[in-house]
């Protein structure tokens, strides 16, 4: 087996020296960590990532292989990808290949055997920063230094939305939920169905008009990569769904656009929340539960009018808005992914409690 250096190269001029998997080249991207023991296959296939290089703070990934049912889209999203150690003879009942031949055959470009925890420190003490991984073996960072520093994530939502509306249907539905795709989740979809709900998904850029006319029980705003104030057309199209009282429930990238059509924003995090263990206190229940998330950006609080909003869930570790309740229209949004295939599913109750806000909402109108 030939053995193939590879090189990490940070946009403040930090290079790391490891070993080549995945396929051979060049990528560029935001270089940020996930602290998931387990999940990387789902990972790897979230559009939450897109344009970004994940890097496994867990030493060895790719033990237990991948199969062909966990993906949560219909590819790898990441950029490229980082690990201490990767797994060469994994073993599992499901699996049906192995992480390398998963990445290579996605052409993913990506690096193993470098300190993982240094540069876990190093995107904590400076932030999440651009980098690139090079199979080069002449690599030399001044000709890159320059492209690397003038990447951008720009119109991630749109890049990973689906082209055109499908329908996933329940054998015993209920309702009927419109979902706009930000770069959803394949599990969000699947949460609605097992609760006996019809759901039709919808691209991003879909006009209100179209969803409002077709008489939706509730409206799923999904999760989805890059600058939420990016998404000037969804904000507005949230505004138009509030005034016709549409019940809506928001999760991560839908949890931050719909701050904003309500007057709240955001802000881009020091390095983010990505991981499966982040507590999160919901204050009504006063009870903390373990959520999975994977976020660069936040909706501030100091902005809140108690008027239009009220601070449902926050953060146990850094006090951030994990969830917002609405006063002026049937709307619940979390920052945080109940729907998390990987793990925890502490918070999968809130699909019921949507379904309870629709069964409400019919009622209100009646």
């Amino acid at each position: 087996m030939i053995i193939m250096k590879a090189y990490l190269a940070l946009e403040d001029g930090t290079i790391f020296e490891g070993i080549s998997c995945g396929a051979e080249g060049e990528v560029i991207g935001e270089v940020v960590f996930t602290t998931a023991m387990t999940g990387y296959q789902e990972a790897l296939t979230d559009p939450s990532y897109h344009g970004q290089i994940v890097t496994m703070t867990y030493p060895l990934v790719g033990n237990y292989g991948v199969n062909e049912e966990d993906n949560e889209s219909e590819k790898i999203q990441v950029s490229g990808f980082i690990v201490r150690e990767l797994c060469k003879n994994p073993s599992n009942w499901r699996m049906t290949g192995t992480l390398d031949e998963f990445l290579k055959k996605n052409n993913i470009v990506s690096i193993e055997g470098i300190d993982t925890r240094q540069l876990t420190k190093i995107i904590r003490e400076k932030g999440a920063m651009n980098g690139m991984i090079s199979t080069d073996q002449n690599f030399d960072f001044a000709k890159v230094a320059d492209k690397i520093k003038e990447y951008k994530i720009k119109d991630a939502a749109y890049k990973t939305t689906c082209k055109k509306e499908y329908t996933v249907r329940s054998e015993n539905a209920t309702k009927n939920v419109a979902m706009i795709d930000l770069g959803q989740k394949s599990q969000i979809v699947n949460n609605l169905v097992e609760r006996n709900c019809n759901v039709t998904v919808f691209p991003a850029k879909t006009p209100a008009e179209d969803i409002i006319s077709r008489n939706f029980d509730g409206i799923m705003l999904s999760n989805g990569p890059g600058d939420p104030k990016d998404c000037t057309e969804v904000i507005e199209n949230i505004k138009k769904w509030q005034e016709k009282k549409i019940p809506i429930f928001g999760i991560c990238l839908g949890h931050q656009l719909v701050a904003l059509s309500n007057g709240l924003d955001t802000v881009k995090m020091k390095y983010g929340h990505r991981g499966s263990n982040h507590p999160v206190l919901h204050i009504e229940k006063n009870r903390t539960y373990i959520t999975s998330q994977n976020h660069g950006y936040m909706v501030l609080n100091d902005n809140i009018d108690p008027k239009v909003a009220e601070i449902t869930h926050f953060n146990i570790n850094d006090k951030t808005v994990e969830g917002v309740k609405y006063k002026k229209a049937p709307v619940f949004t979390v920052q945080f992914h109940p729907e998390a295939s990987q793990g925890p599913l502490d918070t999968a109750y809130l699909f019921d409690d949507f379904i309870k806000f629709m069964e409400d909402n019919k009622y209100a109108k009646k």
